[in-house]
């Protein structure tokens, strides 16, 4: 075995990341390593190149124990590390990339023509021989990046290569010239690790898996004898069971908006949406599935480069947030502490914001109608704090999550993008929510839930929209909406089905 991990444990205060983990990998092998969001994929990483600090357990390479502790130490040992986000310097020449750090000298000075010379050859077996070395590496596209970046890990390294989410941002011809240079690696016998979201990919191109889910070890398994379904099941850690509770049916008003044809290269294949008055359309499907990088696309976050958007009186602009907020759009983000609330600043300025962005700056709202709207909005969520002048940072993340919704509700908009509303924060505050949803669209507001628990979209949704791999591929109305079928589209094979919405 080329590399061993046995009962690796890493905590953080209040948290176990990694609570007696193991994993192996083998020379010559593809070996996918899975889990949500939490589950301790990049923890493990970071304990194995040298970032983090393990706390108990051991880890052996070519049967010698090592405990790297900096990720140039990590590679000296021979592991190497290439990101979604390419960590090369984009100003400098693709040889200078391929170099740096070990540039060849002659006379003392870098010889440029053996620094190109040496990055031609060590291109040449990654299928990039039209590659000219002399041009600036930002000049060329993210895939010809991530095998440059692959390149040098393994001129650094050479025994254990590890792959995160190298395909998040390459589309399918790029990502099949990825997948043929970590073949032809794989076959000179490195070990890679990859880390991907991308179940039809993980299938592709890995030999073996293991899944982790809340920092333990779940299962370990040649990729042949393991179906979606069952990774699915391992990944999430429940089996099929059913809501005890469904929404009432009612019946739909009529429609508001109209998508059709929307797409970001990169982000989330061409899909059609219809929203209607008062409805909640709930959006499933595994953490980097589509689910976020469409509301992204819908709220302008990332605007679409196709497809169009219209309401009753014709197109709508979702070329940027400001645009979808002034077409009545209003969009609370998974990460409310980086993308949500600004934390130094008081509840009575998070919620006034979005208010104030729309009637622009030019036209500040007075701090006594500031005041009045925070109070209003504190008394109305059930907000806990002691005044509107306290910093939202210091409030519970359930409150906070009030605050970020309080935020949009503010400016009354008519389609409201909630992307895991109800995460990490307590059962009360969850229930709270999931009521308040409800009280709103019986108002009339249309609502896109994206949630990944099932039972939360169960009983909130009117129809649930299933996300795989960047498309949408299904659509479960009324008794369809159970946890089995959602799980089931999840993960069927076939990506072109129900493609068009």
């Amino acid at each position: 075995m080329l590399l061993t991990i046995e009962d690796l444990t890493k905590t953080f205060p209040g948290t176990v990341a990694l609570d007696g983990v193991r994993f192996d990998l083998r020379a010559g092998e593809v070996h996918a390593l899975l889990g949500e969001n939490g589950a301790g994929k990049s923890t493990l990483i970071k304990c194995l190149t040298g970032v983090h600090i393990r706390d108990r357990g051991e880890i052996t390479l070519d049967g010698q124990p090592i405990s790297p502790t900096s990720t140039l130490e990590a590679q000296e040992l021979g592991i190497g590390t290439v990101y979604q986000e390419v960590n090369l310097l984009p100003n400098l020449t693709v040889a200078e990339n391929l170099t740096f750090g070990r540039q060849p000298t002659r006379f003392g000075m870098v010889s440029g023509r053996q620094m190109r010379a040496d990055a031609e050859e060590m291109l040449a077996g990654y299928g990039l021989d039209h590659v000219n070395v002399g041009r600036e590496l930002g000049t060329y596209s993210v895939a010809v990046q991530q095998i440059v970046a692959i390149a040098r890990a393994v001129a650094l390294s050479g025994k254990v290569l590890i792959l995160d989410e190298p395909t998040a941002s390459l589309d399918a011809r790029e990502t099949e010239t990825l997948f043929d240079v970590v073949r032809r690696l794989r076959d000179r016998g490195l070990g890679i690790i990859f880390i991907s979201h991308f179940l039809d990919q993980v299938f592709e191109l890995s030999d073996r898996m293991t899944v982790l889910r809340n920092g333990r070890h779940i299962v370990t398994a040649e990729t042949s004898e393991m179906d979606r379904l069952q990774l699915i099941h391992h990944m999430l850690g429940h089996e099929l069971e059913e809501a005890e509770s469904r929404k009432t049916s009612r019946e739909a008003g009529p429609e508001v908006l109209r998508f059709e044809g929307l797409a970001r290269r990169g982000k989330v294949e061409p899909f059609d949406l219809s929203v209607r008055k008062g409805e909640v359309i709930g959006l499933a499907g595994l953490l980097g599935s589509g689910r976020t990088e469409t509301a992204d696309v819908l709220f302008g976050r990332t605007p679409p480069d196709r497809g169009k958007a219209t309401d009753a009186d014709g197109p709508v602009d979702l070329g940027n947030p400001r645009a979808a907020i002034a077409g009545g759009f209003g969009y609370a983000p998974e990460d409310r502490k980086t993308d949500g609330i600004i934390a130094d600043l008081s509840v009575r300025e998070n919620i006034a914001l979005a208010l104030q962005a729309r009637r622009g700056w030019a036209k500040p709202i007075p701090r006594a109608e500031q005041r009045a709207l925070a109070d209003d909005y504190i008394r109305r969520l059930d907000i806990r704090t002691s005044d509107a002048e306290k910093a939202v940072g210091d409030l519970s993340g359930g409150n906070q999550q009030k605050v970020v919704l309080a935020r949009w509700l503010a400016m009354n908009p008519r389609f409201l993008i909630l992307d895991e509303p109800t995460r990490g924060i307590d059962v009360g505050a969850h229930a709270e929510i999931l009521k308040l949803i409800g009280e709103l669209t019986d108002q009339g507001m249309s609502i896109l839930l994206i949630s990944s628990e099932f039972d939360e979209l169960i009983a909130a949704s009117d129809r649930v929209i299933v996300v795989r791999d960047r498309r949408h591929v299904s659509e479960l109305v009324g008794e369809e909406i159970e946890t089995g079928r959602i799980i089931k589209s999840i993960a069927a094979h076939d990506t072109t089905e129900g493609a068009a919405l």
